[in-house]
């Protein structure tokens, strides 16, 4: 019997999607650059073309650990982004850093 579909399908294949879906991180393999990643973004009011590094750093760590398929920077929008090492701290990050350290000191 079927249900939500016609008879006459006797078999039905699923096929995984080329893009947008891949393993979740069970093991935190990279949650360290996904934390600096989403505070990046709320120290600069969600503009994420601030915490494009950050982001290109949490993607090489999904490749580099199996959890999606590696591809060229170009193909992923980052082939211009410096690599986290030799990137600048964003400049709100950095002022926010500095109050904090601010007031630990007083």
């Amino acid at each position: 019997m079927s249900f939500g579909r016609p008879p006459t399908f006797q078999s039905f294949v699923v096929t995984p999607p080329e893009r947008g879906s891949f393993p979740l991180d069970h093991d935190g393999e990279c949650k360290q650059f996904m934390t600096t990643y989403l505070n990046c973004l709320k120290l600069n009011k969600s503009e994420s073309q601030v915490c494009r590094p950050q982001s290109k750093a949490y993607l090489e760590c999904r490749m580099s650990n199996g959890l999606m398929e590696r591809d060229s920077w170009d193909n992923l929008g980052l082939g211009d982004v410096p690599d986290v090492a030799a990137a600048p701290v964003p400049a709100l990050a950095s002022t926010d850093a500095s109050k904090k350290d601010a007031k630990k000191s007083s």
